[in-house]
């Protein structure tokens, strides 16, 4: 997987594990296969994965903060034993919030796209993880997603205000519109809206069992 190899790259942003054999758009964004079939999984949070069977009913997911699996893009090769044997894994959700500069956007999704595209060739089912922040990342932001697939989005904190909700509603769209995804896996709620859109699944956001532990007492 790893023909014509540029050894003046070896070592710079993995390029000496794994040089993506297909890309997208003007970036180059490395591209992920779609998958088309998915039986139900249990989804849990990467870093559940030292208290957590993983197995093939089991379905391993990245909506959580960044530095809780950074290790996946500097060590690609540590965890691809265990991304295999799960039933699926969605691309990492490196974070795209608005107020960051564009630059660090467009790395995100490229590292999110580098390692989906990686853990395919190494056997695992990717599940792509879509996200956006402001219509100016409409420009990248789908770059290197299959077409007439499933796919993954979180709405965790979009309904923390008026503005965060309507950029979340206008990138749904522009997804739907340009993906064409069969299914949707919702991680956090789903909006009425959505349902009416397409097909979705929904599994609650990896904060929730903290909040339930909190009523709980």
């Amino acid at each position: 997987m790893t023909k014509n190899r540029d050894w003046r790259l070896e070592g710079l942003e993995n390029y000496g594990t794994f040089q993506p054999f297909s890309v997208s758009g003007k970036f180059d964004i490395p591209a992920i296969a779609p998958v088309i079939e998915l039986k139900p999984l249990e989804w849990r949070c990467f870093g559940e994965y030292r208290t957590v069977s993983i197995n093939p009913d089991t379905g391993i997911h990245f909506f959580t903060d960044d530095y809780r699996f950074n290790s996946c893009w500097r060590q690609p090769l540590k965890y691809m034993d265990m991304f295999a044997r799960a039933g699926a894994v969605m691309s990492p959700d490196f974070s795209m919030y608005r107020d960051m500069p564009r630059a660090l956007q467009l790395y995100n999704h490229y590292r999110k796209h580098w390692l989906g595209q990686f853990w395919q060739t190494r056997g695992a089912v990717v599940i792509p993880t879509i996200s956006w922040s402001d219509s100016a990342s409409w420009d990248f932001c789908f770059d290197g997603e299959p077409r007439g697939g499933i796919v993954a989005v979180s709405t965790v904190g979009v309904k923390r205000d008026k503005e965060a909700f309507g950029l979340f509603s206008a990138g749904w769209s522009e997804m739907l519109g340009r993906l064409s995804p069969k299914r949707v896996i919702v991680c956090g709620e789903v909006f009425d809206f959505m349902a009416r859109d397409v097909l979705v699944e929904q599994f609650g956001a990896f904060t929730d069992k903290f909040v339930k532990m909190r009523k709980e007492g």
